[in-house]
């Protein structure tokens, strides 16, 4: 099994329990576990495929993927009782799975186009937009809106794979450094608050002002 292979299947299981969680959050049936795993697991590197043009999708050519997402959810039905800590744990496994998708998606990206901008991209689709359908289903605050860094970490990972890929390094070591770049950045950001600078309004007439219509002056 290749290193690429790796990664896609350990992505795949890690996004895949941190949807489980979310809906252990929610208090789901069964099938609601399998429909957040599968959702969380496959969104990300269904939307990188499509905008590739590689059709059939990747778990339709390998159901296997299809099969992690099942047996990670489940999984998670039967034990996410015994984790008093299942918020914690999710936003960790979600930054682990980051890291590996921020790699794979970018030497998917890579392969297919030849592009650099375009693997950064793709890179950055496949780590971040299955969490943001995780979030969007279980109706919690998407990732996009908190204020750590979470996509920028996606796109560092990304870069940092295709920089050493096209400095000639050696396949597995891009993808660690790639791995380390992301995940470095995203535990960084949990544990210690990073975060970038946001943007604050600058002062000036009240709101409910500014949208009232000028009144016409009068000329005697």
């Amino acid at each position: 099994m290749s290193l690429l292979m790796m990664l896609d299947y350990a992505g795949v299981a890690l996004f895949a329990a941190t949807g489980a969680l979310a809906a252990s959050r929610k208090e789901l049936d069964l099938i609601g576990f399998l429909f957040f795993a599968a959702v969380t697991g496959l969104g990300g590197g269904t939307v990188r495929d499509l905008i590739l043009g590689r059709v059939p999708v990747f778990w339709v050519l390998d159901p296997t993927y299809i099969v992690i997402s099942v047996v990670t959810g489940a999984f998670v039905f039967l034990t996410a009782h015994r984790v008093e800590w299942r918020y914690r744990l999710l936003i960790w496994l979600d930054a682990i799975g980051l890291a590996a998708y921020s790699v794979l998606g970018a030497a998917k990206g890579l392969a297919v186009s030849g592009s650099p901008t375009i693997a950064i991209v793709t890179g950055t689709l496949t780590a971040a937009f299955g969490g943001i359908l995780r979030d969007l289903l279980a109706n919690e605050a998407s990732v996009l809106l908190r204020p750590e860094i979470y996509i920028t970490a996606a796109i560092a990972g990304a870069s940092a794979f295709t920089a050493g890929h096209a400095a000639g390094l050696p396949l597995y070591v891009s993808s660690m450094v790639g791995v380390a770049v992301a995940f470095g950045l995203r535990g960084g950001a949990l544990h210690y608050g990073w975060m970038l600078p946001r943007y604050r309004p600058r002062p000036g007439r009240p709101q409910d002002e500014a949208m009232k219509p000028r009144r016409k002056s009068r000329r005697h």
